[in-house]
């Protein structure tokens, strides 16, 4: 399991609370051979924390950390699993804003703030780094002393150690600066203190870019010298990732980026050191991770979302059931709620983080269960009541289950949501729900059927905009284009920057098709998380795709439209197709008509109000775990 931070399941004096233990020992007994946790500080001293003395972090600078640290190690151990912590030197430059401007923030020379670069980050003195390097010893005496199995050391994504070692961060001129031995005596002196905490035999990884994919930051070749040197330095094992702050999406690689997009680095590193080295990049496909260890460019395999998504991933492969597998789709709810200060959890599964409190049970009293819909929503509300043994029905008055999951998953680098389409589909055939498909939903049938329970679970439909010459042949949903019911010609404007919008275009401009955005705010892909929306928009510029913002549609001509831009300027422009991505309208007729019909009824997903993925799988979980 790759190190993953745990937002919320902090205590505020820097303990794992005990929700955070039952999240590490649900990833044990899946399966899970290795346990990383995320990373957690050694001291206090050098960043202070705004809300000082309370802290947002785990911590390992007293020995009062021994006892949840004792009974994290003995609870995964039950299960044959083994536990890892990572240690991290802190974030430097890539504090937040609120750390930023309220206690000040630190790096290996006075650089600009990543996420507030009107401030300067103050440089470290040279005993300020002799003191923190020299702290990891300490932790590292605490860690055996509690029963830990091993040790990560993090130095990667553009954090305090990855700063150091950087030269273009680094421009030092004592003995942590200099030339790539200089800079990277910092992490081997935290080696060295770990070594001497711990004991000589303690095992210690080390985790790294092996390239920044940034200008002026880490190359591929500097990183295999890092990998030798870290040998020499006795670490026991590498692993190897890619990117920092500046390109995010690498670190946390989005459903944009392919599958597998970090083994080349890791089989680089691999034939330059004899110890073991760590492969990590959304290898959540057994296949893959299998054909990655069968050809020798790794030696093991590193989860991290996808022991989010399914915490009995390991078990279900050895059992062969991986049709059995919840799927990540990579559209990082779970980073965002980090980044929200809410406990860490996962899109596809609402259990995450709250293992406990929402373990599915049987229901205390069977009952006949209605579903009108089989989208995201309706598929997830089935398959929860299914498993909590209710007599479960659902209805979708198309010929396939899916909803607005089917466009959403049909570009190529959407594959991640065909996953989960037919995770879903497939889990509620297994569970023996009735699928009644082509069957819309009247009051009618739904009180001849007489269920005890109706989720209603109708989705939303595209708008349509009053925009003069929107009725023209030429004008298609972008719905309707993703389906392939109509065809785009070779130049195409995209009505609408938002997420639909701006995948739509990404999709039509790699078929070939000329693109234009227009959207009348003055950004587009403003409600996607970092990582997708800085790699969807380098993929947007690398394809040639226009964007015009802050720009609103006049009318729809026969050679195009005619638009406004913020300076009330007119112009046109040409295009064989207009694809409309305003925004969706829920459909939530069967509300109203069913809502004095049945005792318990529960309206959920984008009928109630069209939303993001991680609402309509929650609302169908959260809901059907209680009738």
């Amino acid at each position: 399991m790759a190190p993953m931070g745990t937002g919320g399941l902090i205590e505020p004096d820097g303990r794992l609370s005990q929700r955070g233990i039952e999240y590490f020992v649900a990833r044990a007994k899946g399966g899970t051979g290795l346990i990383i946790t995320g990373a957690i500080r050694v001291t206090r001293e050098i960043e202070q924390e705004p809300i000082a003395p309370l802290v947002r972090h785990l911590m390992l600078d007293s020995v009062i950390y021994v006892g949840w640290l004792n009974e994290l190690a003995e609870a995964v151990h039950d299960y044959g699993a083994r536990i890892a912590v990572q240690l991290t030197a802190g974030v430097g430059r890539v504090a937040s804003s609120q750390q930023v401007r309220t206690a000040g923030a630190v790096a290996p020379s006075p650089l600009p703030c990543y996420w507030s670069p009107d401030v300067m980050a103050r440089e470290l003195s040279t005993g300020e780094v002799e003191r923190l390097a020299q702290s990891f010893e300490f932790a590292a005496e605490i860690l055996r002393t509690a029963g830990i199995d091993a040790v990560q050391l993090h130095g990667h994504e553009g954090y305090l150690f990855d700063q150091f070692k950087t030269g273009h961060w680094n421009k030092r001129t004592d003995r942590y600066g200099g030339d790539l031995d200089g800079r990277l005596r910092f992490s081997l002196e935290a080696i060295e203190a770990v070594k001497r905490g711990a004991g000589a035999d303690f095992p210690i990884i080390y985790r790294y870019g092996l390239t920044h994919y940034l200008p002026g930051g880490r190359e591929i070749d500097e990183g295999l010298e890092i990998a030798r040197k870290l040998e020499a330095a006795g670490v026991d094992a590498l692993d190897i990732d890619a990117g920092c702050y500046e390109t995010l999406y690498w670190p946390h690689p989005p459903t944009t980026l392919p599958r597998g997009c970090m083994v080349d680095l890791a089989e680089m590193a691999k034939k330059v050191v004899k110890i073991p080295v760590m492969a990590v990049g959304k290898l959540g496909t057994p296949e893959l991770a299998e054909k990655v260890l069968k050809e020798g460019k790794a030696d093991f395999i590193m989860l991290g979302r996808p022991l989010l998504a399914d915490p009995d991933w390991a078990n279900k492969v050895k059992e062969k059931r991986t049709e059995d597998i919840c799927p990540c789709v990579g559209d990082h709810e779970c980073l965002n709620r980090m980044f929200e200060r809410k406990y860490l959890s996962c899109t596809v599964n609402p259990m995450t983080g709250n293992e406990r409190e929402f373990a599915i049970v049987p229901a205390e009293k069977k009952k006949s269960v209605l579903v009108l819909g089989g989208g995201p929503a309706g598929m997830e509300a089935a398959r929860v009541a299914a498993l909590r043994g209710h007599g479960t029905t659902l209805w979708e008055k198309e010929a396939a289950l899916g909803g607005n999951l089917i466009p959403a998953s049909m570009p190529g680098f959407k594959e991640d949501y065909r996953d989960l389409l037919n995770y879903l589909s497939t889990q509620i055939e297994k569970l023996g729900v009735t699928i009644e498909l082509g069957k819309e939903a009247t009051p009618e049938l739904v009180q001849q059927m007489n269920p005890d329970v109706i989720f209603i679970a109708t989705g939303a439909a595209p708008i349509i905009p009053e925009i003069p010459g929107v009725e023209k042949g030429k004008v298609n949903t972008a719905v309707d284009l993703l389906l392939g019911k109509t065809v785009a010609g070779e130049s195409v404007v995209v009505l609408g920057g938002g997420l639909v919008g701006t995948e739509t275009a990404l999709y039509l401009a790699q078929e070939g098709k000329k693109v234009t955005i227009v959207e009348i705010l003055d950004s587009i892909a403003r409600n996607i998380h970092t990582p997708n929306r800085m790699h969807l928009l380098k993929l947007l510029a690398d394809a040639n795709v226009r964007v015009l913002t802050g720009t609103r549609v006049l009318e729809i001509t026969d050679e195009g439209i005619i638009i406004m831009d913020n300076r009330d300027e007119r112009s046109a422009v040409k295009a064989d197709t207009i694809a409309l991505a305003v925004g969706l309208r829920s459909n939530n007729r069967l509300s109203e008509a069913l809502n004095d019909k049945v005792s318990e009824i529960y309206a959920i997903g984008d009928c109630v109000e069209p939303r993001r993925l991680i609402n309509a799988i929650w609302e169908g979980f959260r809901t059907a775990r209680l009738i």
